[in-house]
């Protein structure tokens, strides 16, 4: 289940206030990616990194000196970055169109390739929450018009990168979906299916339009929150007619999944095999310490942690190598870590100050990288 549900139900105190000083600007030299895909995609979603650093953070290398955080991540052997993007988030400066911009072209500039995570939301998406954005709030009963906006804004979206000379190489169509673009507080269930793969189809219509318009090649992922929910989600998808997409996108977080690495390859198997889609994990994580650097609860504690791999940066890197594995022998393509960059600073997220997620990222307290970064280069298995 999407981390942040998990959040609401542990943390109080919903005020914000965001730091609105300037991230660090990409230059204007977009490098050109190798025509070849990589053989395993190995990514990090750093989404909160623009807002981090004009809250102060500096990262730094294993040799303790400050250093830009995407060619940290280029150097250990990453070539994915993953980047969410809402529609119109009123509540913070960040992961808006103009920060994605700014993620993606520090993306290319190291050469990483980029998945595009529409959250079609103006907030958090995730089982639990997929709000309409309020620009469509008035025809959210109205699948047509609905279709039609989310249609228009995929598209668009896509050809102003296009024109920025920012095109990401995978979309993901909505975050952690089940039904999708709902009224504020409202969960569809059972799934209204014939509304549900409308909406779905056509955001992926978008995506093969703005391809045939462009000549990009722009892949396409639906995604779904935990294992045990991809299984039932895809099956009743393809029996409505969702097919047209490339990418099966899953997150992974063993402490919200009846699924261990024991036995989650078998579906992650069955997933590639019964619907011939590519697949790859987009969100995991895992604790190198269960020390707390600030005053905000860390999500991932005690109960997080799997047998054989304790909370140290050595447990760290044995899970994320051991997930690895687990993927590449049922046939999967990647594994996105997710926001590895969230650290601890002074400024607030929408539920507290500083991070609940310093535990977990690939960063110590110190702002260096941990033994967990290692997973990235293929030669550590």
């Amino acid at each position: 289940m999407r981390v942040f549900y998990y959040m609401s139900m542990v943390l109080v105190g919903c005020l914000f206030l965001s730091c609105n000083s300037c991230s660090k600007e990409n230059s204007d030299t977009v490098e050109t990616l190798p025509e070849q895909e990589p053989d395993f995609y190995l990514g990090a979603d750093l989404s909160y990194v623009n807002e981090m650093e004009a809250c102060g953070a500096v990262y730094k290398n294993a040799a303790n000196e400050p250093q830009d955080v995407y060619t940290t991540f280029k150097q250990a052997g990453a070539n994915l970055v993953r980047v969410r993007l809402w529609h119109n988030p009123t509540w913070t400066s960040y992961s808006n169109f103009n920060d994605v911009k700014n993620t993606i072209g520090r993306a290319k500039a190291q050469q990483l390739r980029v998945l595009l995570d529409f959250h079609y939301s103006d907030t958090w998406a995730d089982p639990q929450a997929q709000e309409v954005p309020q620009a469509w709030a008035a025809v959210v009963n109205n699948t047509q018009v609905l279709g039609d906006s989310l249609y228009q804004y995929t598209y668009k979206t896509l050809v102003k990168l296009h024109d920025a000379n920012l095109v990401p190489n995978i979309v993901q169509l909505g975050n952690e979906i089940n039904g999708m673009l709902l009224q504020q507080g409202e969960l569809q269930w059972p799934i209204d299916w014939d509304r549900n793969s409308y909406l779905i189809n056509k955001a992926i219509a978008a995506v093969h339009d703005f391809n045939s318009a462009t000549a990009n090649n722009v892949a396409t992922m639906l995604h779904i929150a935990a294992p045990e929910n991809a299984l039932w989600w895809f099956e009743q998808a393809t029996a409505n007619g969702v097919t047209a997409y490339d990418w099966i996108g899953v997150s992974y977080y063993p402490l919200w999944s009846q699924y261990t690495l024991a036995n989650v390859g078998q579906v992650f198997q069955t997933l590639i095999n019964t619907y011939q889609k590519r697949l790859m994990v987009v969100e995991t994580a895992y604790p190198y310490t269960l020390e707390n650097a600030d005053n905000y609860t860390n999500i991932l504690g005690q109960e997080a942690l799997l047998n054989g791999y304790p909370a140290t940066e050595t447990g760290q890197l044995n899970y994320l190598n051991a997930l690895r594995q687990v993927i590449a022998n049922a046939g999967g393509e990647g594994l996105i870590y997710w926001e590895p960059a969230w650290v601890t600073t002074s400024c607030n997220t929408l539920w507290g100050q500083g991070s609940a997620w310093d535990n977990a990222t690939l960063f110590n307290h110190s702002l260096q990288p941990t033994m967990g970064m290692q997973f990235y280069n293929a030669t550590n298995n």
